[in-house]
């Protein structure tokens, strides 16, 4: 802002001298010319004085003659005395184009330099919003006013989850994501916002950023909160306590948030008290023994770090995996199991569907649901006995 003051500041004295110049000049002109008029006047006083005395019989024909004589060079004399005005080259046409000009280039500075949208915004944030849905329009013309703020995207994405829009959330904060690098707290309100976007049903890629935030900073708030939802949700009440728990030692003393909290510890516990005693069930034996390889051909077509997804799916169900595991491409060829221990999500087990089929993926941006390359099984039996063998040898289309 102080560049536009200073900025306008030159323009106004350029505009004023526009105007004074031409005033000023036009006053000294007017000065010469009175000055001028006043020599004229005395000659012809004087003329007229020299006429009458020759008529008295004062002066004869030649002293008259040479009395106008010395009074003309005299008028002569004051008159080139007086320097002639100079010549004004800026005639009408500069100073009505200035006129144009300077309120043109001042808009221009104001826009640049004022920026007349957030001074509006600034406005408006400076008086209370009177609903969510004005807080949420504000923030909206925020992030289009400035596009690559993460901070303006954080905050609107907060405001999409408060509005309950989580779709809208998910890709606010995958925006913020690709902005401020992949953080822990971003990554938390990213898979928040897709679990209930979701419907409250967990997937591959809500277990993949969870666990990349939880990597990176294990007290990431938002992290242990959905954890410990998903595991009251699948009747895992000891790993919701226990994810809970952890939580609650984040916060603050006097934070409203820590009776509702408490109360799901509560309630875990009086569900994980009830459970104890009956008999356990036991579960069928789900196992699968894989053995990963990466075809020759396509050896100069990723890099060590690239993501590979080995999974199992439902042969006749829905495509989401119900047994993963993670590595990279420096690990293969590898040797996995997988099992019920693997499940992405409580209700989706691999003990809960009799065929399926295996499925190795290669994933440069870290997306188990697409990618670049991909090997596949044929369907088999979620008891199959023995190591199966897959190699990635064709684009994932």
């Amino acid at each position: 802002m102080t560049e536009f003051w200073l900025s306008a500041g030159l323009l106004l004295l350029a505009a004023l001298g526009f105007l004074l110049i031409p005033i000023l000049r036009g006053r000294r002109r007017q000065q010469e010319e009175d000055r001028t008029a006043l020599n004229v006047a005395l000659y012809q006083e004087r003329v007229a004085e020299l006429t009458a005395q020759q008529a008295a019989g004062v002066l004869d024909a030649e002293q008259l003659a040479s009395g106008r004589d010395e009074a003309a060079r005299e008028l002569l004399a004051d008159t080139e005395e007086a320097q002639a005005p100079p010549q004004g080259h800026l005639g009408k046409a500069l100073p009505l184009l200035a006129a144009v000009l300077v309120p043109v280039m001042g808009l221009g500075l104001y826009l640049h330099f004022g920026a007349a949208e957030q001074v509006e915004l600034t406005r408006e944030f400076a008086e209370a919003p009177k609903s969510m849905q004005e807080m949420t329009s504000r923030l909206e013309r925020a992030v289009q006013a400035q596009p690559d703020s993460a901070e303006g995207l954080y905050f609107l994405g907060r405001a999409y989850m408060a509005d309950q829009r989580p779709a809208d959330a998910a890709r606010t904060f995958e925006r913020a994501v690709a902005l401020a690098g992949r953080q822990p707290e971003l990554l938390g309100q990213w898979a928040q916002a897709l679990y209930f976007a979701a419907d409250k049903q967990w997937s591959a890629q809500v277990q993949t950023l969870t666990d990349e935030a939880l990597k990176a900073d294990p007290k990431e708030v938002t992290s242990l909160g959905l954890r410990g939802i998903a595991a009251f949700e699948g009747e895992r009440y000891q790993e919701a306590i226990d994810y809970w728990q952890r939580l609650l030692a984040q916060l603050p003393e006097g934070d409203a948030s820590r009776a509702a909290l408490q109360g799901g510890i509560d309630r875990a516990a009086e569900k994980l008290s009830a459970s104890v005693g009956k008999p356990a069930q036991a579960a069928p034996a789900a196992r699968l023994k894989v053995r990963v390889e990466l075809a020759a051909a396509l050896k100069d077509k990723v890099q060590p770090g690239d993501t590979v997804f080995i999974f199992a799916r439902a042969s006749n169900g829905p495509p989401m995996p119900v047994a993963a595991k993670r590595v990279t491409i420096a690990q293969l060829p590898i040797d996995v199991e997988l099992s019920d221990a693997d499940a992405m999500m409580p209700q989706m087990k691999l003990s809960d569907f009799s065929e399926v089929q295996l499925v190795a993926r290669v994933s440069r941006a870290g997306q188990p649901t697409q990618g670049e390359w991909v090997g596949q099984s044929a369907p088999l039996s979620n008891r199959t006995a023995g190591t199966q063998h897959l190699t990635i040898d064709s684009p994932d289309r």
